[in-house]
């Protein structure tokens, strides 16, 4: 599978961030806690240089807890502030202020001693889309502020939201970038639903999920769907489809249609916690270890 989404739009949300990271003195960039490399934009540690910056593991509750931690743990000897956070449940919200102070912390010190006094962190937050920035702001505002929705491309334009006298955010549409290097990178957010599944192959892409759950999650598919385990993707998604009824006219299984709940149920956390990334240095030292 070949996989590329930048629409018109993405242009213009870069063109419109470019122009507004003077006025921002921190970087939010909220990333998938399930692929927290692959669903990083490139582009941000180019346009946030000397910025302070804050990553968020969102989603934290669909991904292992044990894996969430390992992440942090990386990000911030990254130098990064980072923070676990599920924006939808509200959990580790109230722990994201007093990081976004202490981010700030330097900003405030010189601005007291030019005489500027209570002058709020202006805050960008960032992300590909789909990952829940805006379900972020309103856990993080307590109200509706940010237009939210479960497919890539609800937010289209700018918005400044004041949260209270400290802190104001701009939330920005989700974005891309033009091309993928790597396109696993693609597999991995076309899985979490990142890139419109109208340009997908539906079962295509099942088909690749169930490759790599068997492979890092054996088990868990035979749980969710009382099937029987088979080496061929194919005929997974056929016995998917028969356990869930999935038929189409004179009683033929409808693979697609299946392909369609597993994804569904993969993205909305029924499958259980499932982390498709591990840091880069753990992995590169499970190879290693392999290769013995």
């Amino acid at each position: 599978m070949h996989f590329q989404w930048y629409p018109g739009h993405m242009t213009k949300a870069r063109r419109m961030m470019q122009e507004n990271i003077k006025l921002i003195d921190l970087i939010i960039e909220l990333v998938d806690a399930r692929v927290p490399l692959a669903s990083r934009n490139p582009d941000i540690d180019e346009l946030g240089k000397n910025k302070a910056r804050l990553i968020l593991l969102n989603k934290a509750d669909l991904a292992e807890d044990a894996l969430n931690d390992r992440w942090i743990e990386y990000f911030r000897k990254k130098g990064y502030f980072a923070v676990k956070v599920n924006s939808r449940k509200g959990g580790g919200i109230k722990s994201v202020q007093p990081v976004i102070q202490e981010a700030c912390r330097e900003k405030t010190e010189r601005d007291r001693k030019r005489g500027i006094l209570n002058r709020p962190v202006r805050a960008m937050v960032v992300g590909i889309p789909n990952v829940g920035k805006s379900t972020f702001i309103n856990s993080l505002a307590g109200k509706a502020c940010a237009k939210t929705g479960n497919k890539p491309g609800v937010t289209k334009g700018k918005q400044w939201i004041r949260l209270n006298k400290n802190v104001e955010l701009l939330d920005t549409p989700g974005i891309l970038w033009p091309k993928f290097e790597d396109q696993s990178v693609g597999l991995k957010l076309a899985f979490i639903g990142s890139i419109k599944d109208e340009i997908l192959q539906t079962e295509e892409l099942a088909a690749e999920l169930i490759k790599v759950l068997d492979r890092d999650y054996p088990g868990v598919l035979e749980k969710q769907y009382e099937i029987s385990h088979t080496e061929d993707p194919y005929e997974c998604l056929r016995n998917i489809a028969q356990n869930r009824h999935c038929l189409v006219r004179g009683n033929e299984l409808d693979s697609e249609k299946a392909a369609a709940i597993l994804l569904d149920e993969f993205r909305g956390g029924r499958l259980g916690r499932i982390t498709l990334e591990r840091p880069p240095i753990e992995a590169q030292a499970g190879r290693e270890g392999e290769e013995e």
